[in-house]
């Protein structure tokens, strides 16, 4: 495995490997599942990556991967100015797995034929298999598969023949078996479609004829190696939170370059209840990793003080976390390399990939900025090394815990890095983060007590900025609202509000309301992702 540190011309990095490095390519052609595919194509062991669509078929050739999916997509491929892929990929011998837009552009650019469906399909079909062989080996006949298109294919392209069909979808899944060229019209990187996973293993193994390579130690062992390789006898100052990412990566970082490693914690005044000073004496005491503790709240309340905009909060956050670097490391450094704990999902939500050079047209659509991504100002005075730019957050967790961070850190629910200043929705005072501060604080104080931290993959408050009457004491009280936002998820990419107890929730609410000034009512989200995101800005 590889620490990233060269630009693309799709993600803005590119690995340091091996020429015969086994991997996979995934085109993305605006889909909001090309990295779900990406990480189901890890889970077997084997690297994979996602590209532009752009990317042709001479750069693909030069990365030499052992197969390429191409992933689904918001248009229609018959439409003006649908994103296409060099038609030359055809001929290069690779195996091509096509998913949903996948298969139709496959299909169309090989002379068959795409149309508007009768009848589109969308959500959970059964899959009749009319070949068990190759791509749907060991994939039960009628199993679940997730759909989601109104366009179907109407005319294969000579050479290819039917895999499976549903009952709204005559070509379900398709091959030409001599030139290794599949298409599914389901996705099979969703948990939705149980016979996903024996699918892409299928594609893999069998058809790609990968091996499992992609193990924490081989990344840990690479990833030490690259960045003595990239630093050399150079200082690295890391932005540390307290996290997983940044604690794995500070972990891993002292293993590979010691005492040329300074951490530095930034408070911004919007961390949770007594994390900081927590903070500070666990990798002090525990870990005898110092840590530089600067205390700044003041300074990033000034900058986003009156702003409601979230992206705007984000950047200017992230641009006063690093001109406190640059202040600090004038003060101790000098130090030429500012590490970040960056994952993949941060990258690709961040990325203004897919963009059109000339019609400047976004195929895929961005999200949020990250603070440590999106906010980063164009004079920054570092060079960043990022090892964890390529992980999804269970890797990371994989990866921490293999180099020793305890399981304390190691299971951590994420948080973001603007912390709960995008958990509250409007202007940021003084008297809402003390409010949500003590929300927040009941909330992972009941959820621990009651042995159910790690049943969630998030679980935490939101301050709404209005007010609402309630009575407390035979008294009026005009006050602010709590959201709880607790859910489940396999990587943060996807996600659906969790079907707690109504016991928890009454306890939360009754903490809630009578522990925390200036709270008189508390509600529930119960929106998935997607259509909504996680955190709430």
């Amino acid at each position: 495995m590889t620490i990233q540190t060269e630009p693309t011309s799709s993600l803005g990095e590119a690995p340091l490997r091996e020429v015969n490095r086994q991997m996979l390519v995934i085109l993305d052609f605006g889909s909001q599942y090309s990295e779900l595919i990406a990480r189901r194509i890890r889970e077997t062991e084997v690297y994979s990556e996602v590209l532009s669509y752009r990317t042709t078929a001479e750069q693909l050739k030069q990365l030499n991967p052992q197969g390429i999916i191409l992933s689904g997509g918001p248009k229609s491929v018959y439409d003006s100015g649908a994103p296409h892929c060099d038609p030359a990929i055809w001929e290069l011998g690779i195996p091509v797995l096509g998913v949903c837009y996948g298969m139709q552009l496959m299909v169309q650019q090989l002379g068959g034929q795409v149309d508007r469906a009768e009848r589109g399909e969308y959500g959970k079909a059964a899959l009749f298999i009319d070949d068990p062989t190759d791509l749907l080996t060991n994939v039960d006949n009628a199993t679940t598969m997730w759909m989601s298109h109104g366009d179907s294919v109407s005319r294969l392209p000579d050479g290819f023949e039917l895999l499976a069909h549903t009952d709204n979808t005559p070509c379900a899944a398709v091959a030409d078996h001599a030139r290794k060229l599949y298409g599914v019209q389901f996705h099979p990187e969703v948990v939705h479609s149980q016979g996903g996973t024996a699918l892409i293993r299928n594609f893999v193994y069998h058809i790609c004829e990968c091996h499992p390579t992609w193990t924490t130690a081989a990344f840990v062992e690479e990833a030490i190696r690259e960045v003595r390789a990239r630093v050399g006898d150079k200082r690295v100052l890391l932005a540390l939170s307290g996290g997983v990412d940044s604690s794995t990566l500070a972990f891993l970082l002292h293993k590979a370059i010691g005492d040329q490693l300074t951490c530095m914690f930034i408070d911004q005044g919007f961390m949770r209840k007594d994390e900081p000073e927590r903070l500070v004496k666990l990798f002090k005491e525990q870990f005898h990793i110092p840590v530089i503790h600067v205390k700044a709240r003041d300074r990033f309340l000034a900058q986003v003080a009156g702003i409601t905009d979230p992206e705007e909060k984000r950047k200017r956050i992230g641009h006063e976390f690093i001109r406190v670097f640059e202040e600090e490391s004038k003060r101790l450094g000098p130090f030429d390399y500012l590490a970040q704990g960056t994952l993949y999902p941060d990258v690709i939500e961040s990325a203004d990939t897919n963009v059109d050079p000339k019609t400047g047209e976004r195929v895929a659509v961005k999200i949020k900025s990250h603070h440590n991504v999106g906010g980063l100002p164009k004079d920054l005075q570092f060079k960043l090394v990022e090892p964890l730019r390529k992980l999804f957050k269970d890797e990371v967790r994989k990866v921490g815990r293999s180099i020793g961070l305890p399981e304390e850190i190691v299971r951590r629910q994420p948080f973001p890095g603007p912390g709960l200043a995008i958990r509250i929705i409007g202007e940021i005072t003084e008297e809402r983060l003390e409010i949500l501060r003590n929300a927040d604080f009941v909330v992972r104080d009941e959820i621990a007590k009651q042995g159910m931290y790690h049943d969630f993959w998030q679980a935490f408050a939101v301050l709404l900025p209005v007010r609402s009457v309630g009575v407390m004491g035979d008294q009026r009280t005009y006050a602010y609202p709590i959201v709880l936002r607790l859910v489940s998820s396999e990587d943060g990419m996807t996600a659906d509000w969790s079907r707690v107890p109504y016991d928890l929730l009454e306890t939360l609410s009754n903490r809630i309301v009578n522990e925390v000034e200036g709270v008189n009512r508390v509600v529930y989200d119960i929106t998935s992702k997607p259509p909504g995101t996680i955190e709430w800005e």
